[in-house]
């Protein structure tokens, strides 16, 4: 993976920068830099497609978050690879350049396309799935181009017209300093297009839905809410324009004998009182089978024990946190008479060796008045 430099510092700002204040640093990087006002000069570009993908990981506060815990790498594992390029920066920003430039796109004929709708999928995932990772299958109904007229919204054989008012550009253009300003079409809607003889089998709309199965790599070390991106798997762009993103949202089922805490699983292990008290060897579960803890002398309920490396893979380095087992003693029941009269000769040496402590204590202290 190629250095890259840090989100904040590109929009020079604090890590604790607000929403607002983080809108405001990009308004700023991006005017200075916009493709417009520096024709052919390549390192503006870059800087340009430096800031557009910083805004867009600090302005969501998902992406934020798995950022400022796992920096560049926890975001690729969780599938966000940024822009590539500037029709994405624009067809995801569209509204942004309004606001800022009053126009969303770069020139009349791409302006026309419209990006395709982002969708959601929830996925409920394995316990196991979501430590070690793994590869499925989703199904998913969306729209997507028509297969008869291949998105151009007219009937096979035909063509659509040219609009006369915009003389199909889609926008009316008038000149506002260094840039260009365009307003969508009032007649065409930004198509510069007219249909006469719309598609029979889309009514017209260049899109059908469809059912399309797509696979999805889980990578190892998602969590409970991590969030996927799926570039290009959401529904079809109208008229030429970039399709949407699938967001897969991870559901994390509960596993009966581990909990998670970031990268480490914790689990209990019930061991009998005399175990406790004599110490053992045990085998305990771990993530990818079995392994063997000693169990020392005198061990108290409640004690801890660890197994370094065992856990669950970082998202970030891919190394793995530990597993913490926790000792639970558990106190006989149905005790037979043989049983109960050997515990009752425990109590009573238990009962002398505290009662002669006491004497010991009480004569020790008794000298020194």
């Amino acid at each position: 993976m190629a250095n890259k430099r840090d989100y904040y510092e590109i929009l020079g700002v604090e890590r604790n920068a607000t929403e607002i204040e983080i809108k405001k640093a990009y308004r700023k990087v991006a005017i200075k830099f916009h493709p417009d006002k520096n024709p052919d000069n390549k390192e503006a570009e870059e800087k340009f497609k430096e800031a557009a993908e910083a805004y867009e990981v600090l302005r969501d506060s998902q992406k934020r978050q798995i950022y400022d815990q796992y920096g560049h790498q926890g975001l690729e594992g969780a599938g966000f690879s940024g822009f590539g390029g500037f029709e994405d920066i624009f067809s995801s920003f569209g509204d942004i350049f309004e606001d800022f430039f009053g126009f969303s796109s770069r020139g009349g004929a791409s302006g026309r396309g419209r990006a395709g709708v982002d969708l959601r999928y929830d996925m409920r995932l394995e316990f196991m799935d979501a430590v070690f990772g793994t590869e499925t299958e989703i199904d998913l109904e969306k729209m997507e181009s028509c297969p008869t007229c291949e998105g151009t919204r007219c009937e096979p054989g035909t063509h659509p017209d040219v609009c006369g008012y915009c003389g199909g550009s889609g926008q009316a253009t008038r000149s506002q300093g260094f840039f260009t300003v365009r307003t969508t079409c009032p007649s065409c809607r930004g198509r510069g297009q007219t249909i006469s003889s719309p598609c029979s089998n889309c009514s017209g709309a260049g899109q059908v839905r469809a059912r399309k199965k797509v696979t999805l790599k889980i990578p190892a070390g998602v969590d409970n809410g991590s969030r996927l991106r799926l570039t290009g798997e959401g529904e079809a762009g109208m008229d030429g324009g970039p399709p949407g993103d699938l967001y897969v949202f991870i559901h994390v089922k509960p596993d009966e004998y581990f909990t998670r805490e970031n990268t480490h699983v914790i689990c209990k292990v019930p061991i009998s009182f005399v175990q406790a008290a004599l110490g053992d060897e045990i085998e305990v579960k771990t993530l990818e089978g079995k392994d063997t803890l000693k169990i020392p002398k005198g061990v108290q309920y409640g004690e801890t024990f660890r197994f370094p490396g065992k856990g669950v893979p970082s998202l970030r380095n891919g190394r793995r946190g530990d597993q913490i087992i926790i000792v639970e003693i558990l106190t006989p029941t149905n005790l037979n008479k043989k049983q109960e009269a050997l515990l009752s000769d425990f109590a009573k040496l238990e009962s002398d060796k505290l009662s002669n402590k006491f004497k010991k204590f009480i004569k020790k202290h008794a000298d020194k008045v």
